[in-house]
Protein backbone atom coordinates (compact mmCIF):
# COMPACT_ATOMS: atom_id res chain seq x y z
CA UNK A 1 0.00 0.00 0.00
CA UNK A 2 2.82 2.42 1.11
CA UNK A 3 4.66 2.00 -2.77
CA UNK A 4 1.51 2.55 -4.23
CA UNK A 5 1.37 5.86 -2.51
CA UNK A 6 4.59 7.03 -3.07
CA UNK A 7 4.15 5.54 -7.08
CA UNK A 8 1.22 8.03 -7.33
CA UNK A 9 3.10 10.63 -5.05
CA UNK A 10 5.65 10.51 -7.91
CA UNK A 11 3.24 10.93 -10.83
CA UNK A 12 1.65 13.97 -8.80
CA UNK A 13 4.87 15.48 -8.60
CA UNK A 14 5.52 14.62 -12.86
CA UNK A 15 2.69 16.01 -13.30
CA UNK A 16 3.33 19.50 -11.64
CA UNK A 17 6.28 19.46 -13.31
CA UNK A 18 4.83 19.13 -16.78
CA UNK A 19 1.71 21.34 -16.37
CA UNK A 20 4.44 24.27 -14.58
CA UNK A 21 6.64 23.23 -17.80
CA UNK A 22 3.70 24.07 -20.19
CA UNK A 23 3.19 27.23 -18.47
CA UNK A 24 6.47 28.49 -19.09
CA UNK A 25 6.52 27.30 -22.58
CA UNK A 26 3.38 29.84 -22.94
CA UNK A 27 5.74 32.73 -22.03
CA UNK A 28 7.95 32.05 -24.90
CA UNK A 29 7.79 34.18 -27.60
CA UNK A 30 8.88 31.40 -30.21
CA UNK A 31 5.98 29.06 -29.48
CA UNK A 32 3.22 28.56 -31.98
CA UNK A 33 -0.30 30.16 -31.87
CA UNK A 34 -2.27 27.18 -31.94
CA UNK A 35 0.16 25.19 -29.33
CA UNK A 36 0.24 28.42 -26.89
CA UNK A 37 -3.94 28.48 -27.09
CA UNK A 38 -3.91 24.92 -26.13
CA UNK A 39 -1.82 25.04 -23.50
CA UNK A 40 -3.58 28.11 -21.98
CA UNK A 41 -6.54 25.79 -21.52
CA UNK A 42 -4.39 22.85 -20.10
CA UNK A 43 -2.86 24.71 -17.69
CA UNK A 44 -5.94 26.44 -16.72
CA UNK A 45 -7.95 23.56 -16.32
CA UNK A 46 -5.13 21.76 -14.61
CA UNK A 47 -5.22 24.29 -12.11
CA UNK A 48 -8.67 25.13 -11.84
CA UNK A 49 -10.85 23.77 -8.94
CA UNK A 50 -13.48 23.50 -11.63
CA UNK A 51 -14.28 20.07 -13.14
CA UNK A 52 -16.07 18.91 -15.86
CA UNK A 53 -17.03 15.95 -13.80
CA UNK A 54 -16.48 16.63 -9.98
CA UNK A 55 -13.91 14.71 -8.38
CA UNK A 56 -16.63 13.88 -4.95
CA UNK A 57 -18.11 11.62 -7.60
CA UNK A 58 -16.21 8.51 -7.00
CA UNK A 59 -13.97 6.94 -9.53
CA UNK A 60 -15.24 9.07 -12.70
CA UNK A 61 -14.76 11.93 -10.78
CA UNK A 62 -11.52 11.28 -11.09
CA UNK A 63 -10.99 10.45 -14.41
CA UNK A 64 -11.18 13.84 -16.02
CA UNK A 65 -7.83 14.67 -14.14
CA UNK A 66 -6.30 11.23 -14.88
CA UNK A 67 -7.24 11.60 -18.70
CA UNK A 68 -7.84 14.90 -20.40
CA UNK A 69 -5.05 16.84 -18.20
CA UNK A 70 -1.75 14.64 -19.27
CA UNK A 71 -3.23 13.95 -23.01
CA UNK A 72 -3.51 17.93 -22.63
CA UNK A 73 -0.19 17.97 -21.83
CA UNK A 74 1.46 15.43 -24.12
CA UNK A 75 -0.19 17.34 -27.33
CA UNK A 76 0.91 20.59 -26.54
CA UNK A 77 4.31 19.29 -25.44
CA UNK A 78 4.30 17.49 -28.74
CA UNK A 79 2.98 20.63 -30.84
CA UNK A 80 5.69 22.77 -28.81
CA UNK A 81 9.37 23.37 -30.82
CA UNK A 82 12.04 21.25 -28.58
CA UNK A 83 14.46 24.75 -27.83
CA UNK A 84 11.06 26.16 -25.91
CA UNK A 85 10.35 22.96 -24.52
CA UNK A 86 13.93 22.76 -22.95
CA UNK A 87 13.77 26.35 -22.15
CA UNK A 88 10.29 25.88 -19.80
CA UNK A 89 11.68 22.47 -18.66
CA UNK A 90 14.81 24.70 -16.89
CA UNK A 91 12.37 27.22 -15.69
CA UNK A 92 9.78 24.40 -14.07
CA UNK A 93 12.79 22.64 -12.35
CA UNK A 94 13.44 25.73 -10.75
CA UNK A 95 10.52 26.54 -9.83
CA UNK A 96 8.89 23.63 -8.55
CA UNK A 97 12.03 23.48 -6.34
CA UNK A 98 10.08 27.34 -4.42
CA UNK A 99 7.86 26.97 -1.64
CA UNK A 100 4.22 27.59 -1.65
CA UNK A 101 3.20 30.77 -1.37
CA UNK A 102 0.20 30.42 0.89
CA UNK A 103 -0.78 34.27 0.59
CA UNK A 104 -1.81 33.62 -2.96
CA UNK A 105 -3.93 30.50 -1.60
CA UNK A 106 -5.47 32.58 0.79
CA UNK A 107 -6.47 35.01 -1.82
CA UNK A 108 -8.47 32.67 -4.48
CA UNK A 109 -10.04 30.80 -1.54
CA UNK A 110 -10.92 34.16 -0.74
CA UNK A 111 -12.14 35.02 -4.11
CA UNK A 112 -13.91 31.25 -3.98
CA UNK A 113 -15.92 32.48 -0.46
CA UNK A 114 -17.19 35.88 -2.49
CA UNK A 115 -18.16 34.06 -5.08
CA UNK A 116 -20.40 31.29 -3.21
CA UNK A 117 -21.71 33.58 -1.21
CA UNK A 118 -22.72 35.92 -4.17
CA UNK A 119 -24.42 32.65 -5.97
CA UNK A 120 -26.17 32.14 -2.41
CA UNK A 121 -27.56 35.48 -2.03
CA UNK A 122 -29.09 35.30 -5.70
CA UNK A 123 -29.98 32.19 -4.90
CA UNK A 124 -32.20 33.22 -2.29
CA UNK A 125 -33.55 36.35 -3.67
CA UNK A 126 -34.24 34.14 -6.85
CA UNK A 127 -36.09 31.94 -4.92
CA UNK A 128 -37.95 34.07 -2.19
CA UNK A 129 -39.42 36.35 -5.02
CA UNK A 130 -40.74 33.58 -7.20
CA UNK A 131 -41.81 31.22 -4.80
Amino acid sequence: MKMMFNKLKKQAKEMKRHTLTVYFSIQDPDMPWFAKLLAMLVVAYALSPIDLIPDFIPVIGYLDDLIIVPIGLALVIRLTPQHVIRAAKLKAESAAEKPVNYYTAAIFIFIWFLLLGYFINYGYQYFSENY
